[in-house]
């Protein structure tokens, strides 16, 4: 099974809720805070429910605030069962 990766979850984040031009989305992002790079918990809520959609891993409501990193988020996807659409 492929792992879901840090180029997915841009792509996830660039097609949901986008990038705002002083946050460098292309640089090493794993352990930057999202609120960091400008996503609230409501943009992580509506990256994780893109990322249930596309990819058929839920993330619970109540994991998004403990999930504070690209890397953690990641980490969940992959330990739950990413699975490519």
């Amino acid at each position: 099974m492929p792992e879901f990766t840090t180029d997915d979850l841009r792509s996830v984040i660039r097609a949901t809720v986008g990038v705002d031009d002083s946050v460098n989305l292309d640089g090493e992002i794993g352990d930057v805070p999202f609120r960091d790079l400008g996503y609230d918990s409501l943009a992580v809520l509506e990256i994780a429910n893109k990322i249930e959609k596309q990819y058929g891993v839920a993330v619970p409501d109540d994991m998004i605030v403990e999930l504070e990193t690209p890397w953690q988020l990641i980490t969940f996807v992959n330990k739950a069962g990413a699975v490519r659409s």
